[in-house]
């Protein structure tokens, strides 16, 4: 295993850099810093996958093609505004640089009536392939995993479609309509996977589905098992087929319904740092269920962020379950975090050695 020691100098000298093409909610491209590293960022994330030992923690941006094709309406719609997918309106909020939905908007005037009243996305009738070749052809890394984001899962898409306070009334009070809509978005899901392991040759979805307030799950976990858990399964399962894994972003304190989303199947959890006790999840679940944290580095300067970073790979890491979203372009803070999260974690998983 002496191939594999950490080699400072080595490791860290200029090797050239990734090309830059469009990032998740039509962010601009970045450039980003190759490592030379002793074995491919794909590999090392299959290590993960596979339950195996990584030789360093993962990093969204510089370990991964990190996409979100932008011939998905949902794509920019969620960060910019507009029509999204389904034809619900979102509005630009630069507080938040990002998009709500529109006030005053509903797409879907009750659950019981979606046949009549949606008309799901014809995926056969978009130009996927015309998207790959203009935006991500000879862009997107082999030697990188690639990783496709999807918004609005099953409980978020009712919402936006109807409003917060129906879709938890729907789930109490319409779980049959519910389950049929959801077989539907559930088939319409695996049919969009497809397309993506063809068109990009994903390695694996982030699937987003908020589900929680900071202090608690919105639903209980009885609920989640009976309504959502058989459609999350059949997704992620004809995912597994085609050898895609899947990431499950989940804001909000969810922590009550690890054990249900392991049962789906998922394979990692993006999950809410500040709301959740992620070195407690992480010892009861981490063997089962791989965990990454988002770091958005507001107000950090250089060693705060170095710190910070240093921190999450010494507690969260040594199971060897763990990635990490440094979530910014901004330099030098970008740079010097990307750099930190490399030599930390090399050197943690080098003492093993």
């Amino acid at each position: 295993m002496e191939k594999y020691a950490f080699k400072r100098e080595e490791e860290l000298k200029d090797v050239g850099m990734y090309p830059a093409f469009p990032m998740p909610y039509g962010e601009p491209g970045l450039e980003v810093r190759k490592f030379n590293t002793p074995i491919t960022p794909k590999e090392n994330f299959l290590r993960i996958c596979r339950g195996e030992k990584p030789l360093w923690v993962p990093n969204y941006y510089t370990d991964f093609n990190f996409i979100q094709p932008l011939v998905m309406p949902d794509a920019v719609a969620r960060w910019q505004g507009g029509k999204d997918w389904f034809g619900i309106e979102w509005q630009y909020e630069p507080l938040t640089n990002a998009s709500m939905v529109k006030p005053g908007t509903r797409r879907l005037s009750d659950i019981t009536r979606w046949e009549e009243e949606l008309e799901f996305p014809d995926l056969k009738s978009m130009e996927w392939e015309k998207d790959f070749e203009e935006n991500y052809k000879g862009k997107i890394s082999p030697d990188r995993p690639t990783v496709a984001v999807l918004v609005n899962g099953f409980f978020e898409r009712t919402a936006d479609l109807t409003s917060f306070e129906d879709a938890f009334c729907y789930l109490l009070e319409e779980p049959e309509a519910l389950n049929d809509f959801y077989t539907r978005l559930a088939d319409w899901y695996v049919e969009l996977i497809g397309i993506l392991k063809r068109v990009y040759d994903i390695d694996m979805i982030t699937f987003h589905d908020d589900m929680g307030t900071q202090r608690s799950p919105f639903f209980s976990t009885e609920l989640f098992r009976e309504i959502m858990l058989p459609h999350y399964k059949k997704v992620i399962d004809a995912a597994h087929g085609l050898g895609v894994y899947m990431n499950f972003h989940s804001c909000g304190c969810i922590e009550a319904h690890m054990e249900a989303i392991i049962e789906a199947g998922f394979d990692f959890w993006e999950g809410q740092d500040n709301s959740n006790d992620k070195k407690r999840t992480m010892e009861l679940y981490g063997d089962r269920l791989a965990q990454s944290s988002c770091v958005v580095p507001v107000d950090m300067t250089p060693e705060g962020l170095k710190a910070e970073l240093r921190r999450l790979v010494n507690e969260l890491g040594p199971k060897g379950r763990f990635l990490i979203w440094l979530n910014t372009t901004q330099e030098p803070l970008f740079s010097i975090g990307s750099e930190e999260i490399y030599v930390a974690s090399r050197e943690l998983y080098s003492k093993e050695l």
